[in-house]
């Protein structure tokens, strides 16, 4: 057993015999940059709302609530996309995120909300978790486009700028504590603090 391990230990730590070191080097190199690029690429495209509404699933569920809010259509014109909201834009965040939602590539499998109806059965456990994840991050994906500091409270109606002047600037809430069903149909929510 030893002298195997001896053997594979020379193997790594001697350059090929039949390469130089600097083309072993340049190789190496050349292709991590070929993976890198290819990594991004495989990241960016899985972060477009074609590639999210790809599936049956969220086609049908909560791709067509999200066309009915103002997240979607709105006198400013700007739209947000399923990842605005659902993917943190740092890079480190978004790892984090891409790692977590590999979990629900499990759902899709095993068709565990590909109708209607289970999809409604389902519901709040998913509104739950995304509640939960937003609540740690301190709903870190609204503020990428909603920044407290640029807030005019004499612009909101009176309700609001009072929730947002004390307990948001405060840190004791954090927008989804308010804003639960903000792009989405709520679930049945008993024993729900809203």
């Amino acid at each position: 057993m030893m002298k195997r391990l001896k053997l594979y230990w020379n193997l790594l730590r001697k350059p090929s015999v039949h390469y130089s070191l600097g083309f072993l080097t340049l190789s190496g190199f050349i292709a991590g940059i070929i993976f890198w690029g290819g990594f991004n690429t495989a990241l960016e495209v899985t972060n477009t709302e074609q590639f999210c509404i790809g599936c049956h699933e969220m086609y049908s569920n909560p791709y067509q609530e999200l066309k009915t809010t103002i997240h979607y259509t709105n006198r400013s014109g700007v739209r947000a996309e399923c990842s605005d909201c659902h993917v943190p834009h740092g890079w480190t965040h978004k790892i984090g995120r891409k790692m977590e939602a590999s979990k629900e590539v499990w759902g899709w499998i095993f068709g565990s909300i590909n109708t209607p109806e289970k999809f409604e059965a389902k519901r709040r456990e998913l509104a739950e978790r995304e509640w939960q994840r937003l609540k740690a991050n301190d709903s870190l994906e609204c503020c990428n486009c909603h920044e407290f500091d640029s807030m005019d409270f004499t612009l909101q109606d009176p309700r609001a700028s009072q929730a947002h002047s004390t307990a948001l600037a405060d840190g004791e809430q954090t927008c989804i504590d308010c804003h639960k069903g903000i792009a989405h149909k709520l679930p049945d929510m008993a024993g729900v603090s809203r």
